[in-house]
């Protein structure tokens, strides 16, 4: 693929994305209001939740896409006289809002299913913290659009079983309540991390695998619309 087409197709298709993701966010803020009362709690943890999702999203998105226009992903504006590698301080940013969105999620599985924590509820929260912990060590090299092998690994780990325990739960208990909201939600969850996962083991080796990242950008849209219908926008 010439790589002019694949940059513009990346900027035209993340850019979409932001402005549909932006979109519903604000639908669900403007619904929040009318609905139930029973269920006004949890439909706010969901705004929450997006909410994150979309802001760390822009930052990554529009860091990118800045860069190319500066002449391409290493590019380093300086900023107060300080230079910045736009395209790895976006790629943080949404690294720590996804930490924070999953968090958010298990906070929903509580309050939807009235459920303790238990072990595993804290083992995923503990996930969340070492993987915050673990993407603040310099050995991340935020300042390049492309982190260490090594250390992409590392903060990746965490983030797996913390997503993942969260599809496992929601599939779980939302099938034995016949929820089905949350079966779908799980799939989706499985769904992002098989998209996500070849791309850290192996774009180094094969660069072309790194647009298997917009399917799994698209799968996080389809996740905030699905709740939306079906939460949001009862009739």
């Amino acid at each position: 693929m010439p790589e002019n087409f694949r940059m513009w197709f990346e900027i035209i298709f993340t850019l979409s994305y932001l402005i549909i993701l932006w979109t519903i966010v604000l639908a669900m803020k403007k619904r929040i209001e009318g609905i139930s009362e029973g269920e006004e709690k949890l439909a706010r943890l969901f705004y929450l939740s997006f909410s994150l999702l979309a802001v760390g999203d822009s930052f990554h998105i529009l860091g990118r896409v800045a860069a190319y226009t500066l002449g391409g992903l290493d590019a380093h504006p300086e900023i107060f006289g300080v230079p910045i590698g736009i395209v790895g301080i976006g790629a943080l940013a949404t690294s720590i809002t996804l930490t924070f969105f999953y968090a958010v999620m298990l906070l929903i599985w509580k309050e939807r299913f009235s459920k303790e924590y238990g072990w595993f509820g804290v083992f995923l929260f503990s996930t969340a913290l070492i993987r915050l912990i673990i993407l603040s060590f310099p050995g991340n090299n935020w300042q390049s659009p492309s982190s260490p092998y090594d250390w992409a690994i590392y903060r990746n780990i965490p983030f797996w079983f913390q997503g993942l325990g969260v599809a496992i739960l929601f599939w779980r208990d939302g099938l034995a309540e016949k929820a089905q909201l949350y079966p779908k939600l799980a799939w989706l969850f499985v769904l992002s991390f098989s998209f996500y996962t070849p791309v850290i083991f192996f774009a180094r080796q094969i660069p072309m695998l790194g647009m298997l990242m917009l399917p799994k950008t698209l799968v996080y849209g389809i996740v905030a619309y699905v709740v939306y219908k079906d939460l949001f926008k009862k009739e």
